[in-house]
């Protein structure tokens, strides 16, 4: 089994910044990709971004721009840089890794599911 652990959300005004980390632990070697969904209150969950074993890169359209993942596979984790916040990106955050190499834009893709870490976006 693999554990995530998300960390560093938290209140933001809009326009602010926030980053996301996520540590993993347990069989981390039985997992490649990672990424981030997300899910608004009363909205369906959706994807933000994702990165590959090699470091590609899926972002969701919504969030290009905005948003930058990176990882540190040393460390077995997985950061979330998130700028110029808006209001509507208000949510809960979670990490989400899978024993697959590439990004995917999937969540039932994933095998693994941090317990999320909310964001709130203040106007």
């Amino acid at each position: 089994q693999v554990q995530l652990v998300e960390s560093g959300g938290g209140l933001v005004q809009a326009g602010g910044s926030l980053r996301l980390s996520c540590a993993a632990s347990g069989r981390t070697s039985s997992m490649y990709a990672m990424g981030w969904f997300r899910q608004a209150l009363g909205k369906q969950r959706e994807f933000v971004v994702a990165i590959g074993w090699r470091s590609s890169t899926a972002y969701a359209d919504a969030m290009k721009g905005r948003v930058t993942i990176s990882r540190d596979n040393a460390k077995n984790t997985v950061y979330l840089q998130m700028n110029s916040l808006r209001p509507e990106d208000t949510a809960v955050y979670y990490c989400v890794a899978r024993g697959g190499y590439g990004a995917s834009f999937t969540a039932n893709e994933y095998d693994y599911w941090g317990q999320g870490t909310q964001v709130t976006v203040s106007s």
